[in-house]
């Protein structure tokens, strides 16, 4: 389905042109109709789907024809990481160029002025506020933010909040919302926590369920059995003979990111790390220093393996075997995205082959083999304890887990390390002709203070 198949108005519509979007994605083309209805909803769908722009797009249009919001809040996303609330407000720019719809940003990690430029967006009131649990519920707090007109209230990568610990935060925000609104819920998976919030929060809520998909086969996917103290000289033997630029590494745990990000700087290789330790500001420049080929390989934990839109990735190593299939999933799939071909490879120790059993029988297929370099010595065998699915019986296996434009306005894997080896081993220039554009619908003013950041185009997201 195409969006202009969708009920929504003339605006819009421009500003995804603008960005050349044109072709729904399966939870777009299933979630905007009933969200557009005034219906709460659960949807559940993978990271990397389109499910920002699936709840963005229909709350936009609807927000446009609401009056401006003076000194209250309209719309609140929340939102697990400051990495993701900020690509959501990206988003939300670009979505938002031609509508008098803004938003802030509120999120940790901030000085004392980024703190009170929040503050101030709070008080002013916006349209749309995203934002972690955590700093919303400390503005909150402070008893200057008015939450008692809020129509939507959107939960995005609610499993990744939960898994966080933020459920009692969020609960906390509740309170706050008056019980006449619209909520929705989206998630990557339907644990039982899950079910518990949404039957909490939701009223007679519609459900989407896009099935969580295998990696794309533009991504070749391979694994290293091996010993622990072998994974740094693989991992250098890739460096030599595949890739050693636009490379990211996954870690279990901050302290291994550190010492392997450590280890191949004296290898003279340009590595950046990302992990909750850092503060807001390096990340940040990190994930710029990356993005602009500054930075060759980005060492991180799970931190970037939801929500971080960066295109143009050769290469994902998990350092480490992920403890879920649908984290191994979303990990390789910061590769081979934008129709580009990429490349996974995992390195699978002794006590690890358990857990990569598990992510084959997800697949529904065995993870090609790679020989150990000579060099490094002997490799373990791969005798994982479980029993080796066939592509067959794929259907039958279940996931193993458990468990606008407008003014600007925390969590990594905290699991100790059991090898201390690694070191040792080594817009279309604002559519002129747009104001003869007659619109479906009759947009209220909401520009307040951000009416002077219409002058630029909307940037791709």
């Amino acid at each position: 389905m195409k969006f202009d198949e969708l009920d929504l108005s003339y605006d819009i519509l421009d500003a995804l042109d603008a960005m050349r979007f044109d072709e729904c994605t399966p939870i777009q083309e299933q979630a905007i109709p009933v969200i557009l209805k005034g219906r709460d909803l659960i949807a559940v769908a993978q990271t990397g789907t389109g499910k920002t722009a699936a709840y963005l797009l229909p709350v936009i249009d609807r927000l446009a024809d609401m009056p401006e919001a003076k000194d209250y809040v309209n719309c609140i996303v929340m939102s697990p990481t400051r990495e993701l609330a900020q690509q959501i407000d990206r988003q939300m720019e670009g979505f938002a160029y031609y509508v008098p719809v803004n938003s802030v940003a509120i999120y940790g990690g901030t000085d004392g002025a980024g703190f009170a430029q929040q503050q101030r967006g709070l008080k002013m009131g916006a349209d749309v506020v995203i934002a972690t649990p955590g700093r919303l519920l400390a503005h909150l707090q402070m008893g200057y933010v008015d939450l008692s007109r809020v129509s939507y209230f959107i939960l995005d990568e609610a499993d990744r909040m939960l898994d966080m610990g933020f459920y009692d935060d969020i609960m906390q925000i509740v309170k706050h919302l008056p019980k006449d609104r619209q909520t929705l819920m989206f998630s990557a998976t339907m644990p039982p926590k899950i079910q518990q919030l949404a039957k909490a929060i939701l009223n007679d809520p519609a459900e989407v369920k896009i099935a969580v998909s295998r990696p794309t086969e533009k991504i070749d996917q391979s694994a290293f059995v091996c010993h622990e103290g072998q994974k740094t000289g693989i991992l250098k033997h890739l460096f030599r003979t595949a890739h050693s630029q636009r490379v990211i590494i996954f870690s279990s745990s901050k302290i291994k990111v550190k010492e392997l990000a450590r280890e191949l700087r004296r290898c003279k290789v340009k590595t950046g790390e990302m992990h909750s330790d850092l503060d807001q500001n390096v990340r940040e420049e990190v994930l710029l220093d990356f993005r602009a080929g500054k930075i060759d390989v980005l060492v991180a934990t799970d931190i970037v393996a939801r929500g971080i839109d960066i295109d143009d990735i050769a290469m994902v190593v998990n350092y480490d075997v992920p403890r879920e299939a649908e984290d191994y999933v979303h990990r390789i799939g910061r590769t081979a995205r934008a129709n580009a071909d990429g490349k996974a490879v995992t390195l699978v120790s002794a006590k690890e082959q358990s857990k990569f059993g598990q992510i084959e029988n997800f697949l529904g297929y065995e993870v090609r083999k790679e020989t150990v370099p000579a060099e490094l010595g002997e490799a373990p065998e791969y005798t994982p304890s479980r029993r080796q699915s066939s592509r067959g019986d794929r259907r039958n296996r279940k996931p193993s887990r458990s468990g606008g434009k407008g003014r600007k306005g925390n969590n990594s894997n905290n699991d100790k390390s059991n090898n201390n080896s690694i070191s040792n081993s080594n817009k279309r220039n604002s559519r002129k002709n747009h104001q003869n554009h007659s619109r479906k619908k009759t947009s209220g003013g909401a520009n307040g203070s951000n009416s002077s950041k219409n002058s630029s185009t909307p940037a791709q997201s």
